[in-house]
């Protein structure tokens, strides 16, 4: 470099200074891309993307480019540097080149240019790729060389490139993803969303329509009884059962009955001949396989049963589905029988009421993972059948039992949880 004017060896550290910024900017670029958005790109036919997603498929060869690339202008940068400093200030140059290196790379081939990058990922790495490809062609042996040396390193430290972490999303990793969609994703469309993710913990259990509250048609009631129900039924499907609803004969849609009303003689065989076969499902059947074996065998309608194959209450399709689009009624605390609003902010409840229902539509917290029913969780509060009114706090909930009726908690009064107050601090 000795005929070299000090012009050219300063344009040349010029470019070498800006094929680092170039490396280093590719590096981080590639790396914070969005491997999912990346992909969807990829598949609608950006060059770019399928450029990158190329390239990102063997990191070790992309990472081996980037830094045989980096680390050769570097080394040539910090010679050059060295050669210029010494022309103008003799021995003192070495340090003087070192330090204002040091202080170039760094700002104008480090840290700005990694931090545009990691901002806009995508218009540093498309652009990139069109380069770093070509080059890992051109200098592939000497990024074979040193991977070669490389994946002998890590096989001595039992380390296998396959122990990488999966692509592929976990369930909660999914929820968060949905959650920190922002704007991209509507409110309502994300906590859909997340209930479908959550189907699988919730059991037709936990949604039913408890037996007490199941509205059928009883064969040992006389005729006009069972005719009566029939017209003023709000239901479109009811079981039929004998004397007690563990004796389920069938299953009434309304459709069907409507044929028996225009007749003028109706016989209980007429009825049952209408009747389709009932459905029974395990309490303990998670709500995603319930959808789809609702799904598979054409149905919308299914007995719940314990183990025993005693009836615990009924499972809907349309139960299903609220779970994951919420309750049809725009006020659902408003329009439910079981809860009821006052003007002092309480709410009186039917003991029957499920605590999920209790929970969607009041915005509270009331453990989920014991009773379902606010009875129940009243007596296990207790830990005995409450006698008479007593008052008890559930969760943070102040409850105050109005009404006992053959050994069940009828109804209650039911307070909102006390928000606590921020303590004032005087300085």
């Amino acid at each position: 470099m000795d005929g070299t004017s000090l012009t050219a060896l300063s344009i040349i550290l010029v470019g070498l200074i800006l094929l680092s910024a170039f490396f280093s900017s590719s590096e981080t670029g590639m790396m914070s891309l969005n491997k999912y958005r990346l992909k969807h790109m990829a598949k609608t036919g950006h060059r770019g993307a399928k450029r990158a997603q190329k390239l990102l498929q063997r990191t070790d060869q992309l990472i081996g480019i980037i830094l045989i690339g980096n680390n050769f202008v570097n080394i040539l940068a910090s010679s050059i540097a060295t050669v210029i400093a010494i022309r103008i200030w003799g021995d003192a140059g070495i340090a003087i080149a070192t330090l204002l290196l040091t202080i170039v790379i760094l700002i104008f081939a480090e840290v700005t240019p990694k931090t545009l990058a990691a901002l806009f990922p995508e218009k540093i790495a498309f652009p990139a790729s069109y380069i770093l490809g070509p080059l890992l062609k051109i200098l592939y042996p000497i990024v074979w060389a040193v991977n070669l040396f490389t994946g002998a390193i890590l096989r001595i430290l039992r380390i296998s490139p396959t122990d990488a972490a999966s692509d592929h999303l976990s369930r909660e990793e999914l929820r968060t993803l949905v959650n920190e969609a922002g704007a991209l994703i509507p409110t309502k469309h994300k906590d859909m969303l997340v209930s479908i993710l959550d189907l699988e913990k919730v059991t037709v259990n936990d949604i039913m329509v408890p037996r007490n509250e199941i509205s059928g048609i009883d064969l040992d009631d006389d005729t006009d009884t069972i005719l009566r129900q029939l017209r003023n039924s709000q239901h479109t499907r009811l079981p039929v059962f004998t004397g007690d609803i563990n004796n389920i004969q069938g299953i009434l849609h309304l459709r069907s009955a409507a044929k028996l009303l225009q007749q003028d003689e109706i016989s209980k065989a007429m009825i049952l001949q209408l009747c389709q076969e009932p459905y029974f499902v395990p309490e303990s059947t998670p709500l995603n396989t319930q959808l789809i074996n609702f799904q598979k065998g054409k149905r919308r309608f299914g007995i719940v049963v314990d183990e025993y194959g005693d009836v615990l209450g009924l499972a809907t399709l349309e139960d299903i589905l609220e779970e994951i689009v919420g309750e049809f009624t725009t006020d659902y605390a408003a329009a439910s029988p079981d809860i009821i609003p006052q003007e002092d902010g309480t709410f009186i409840v039917d003991g029957t009421a499920s605590v999920r229902s209790i929970n969607k539509s009041l915005g509270w917290k009331l453990p989920i993972d014991g009773p379902k029913t606010l009875n129940g969780l009243i007596t296990e509060t207790l830990e005995n059948i409450p006698d008479t009114n007593v008052c008890l706090k559930v969760d943070g909930h102040r409850v105050e039992v109005l009404q006992i009726k053959d050994n069940v908690v009828k109804a209650a009064i039911v307070h909102p949880k006390k928000r606590k107050k921020r303590a004032l601090s005087l300085v």
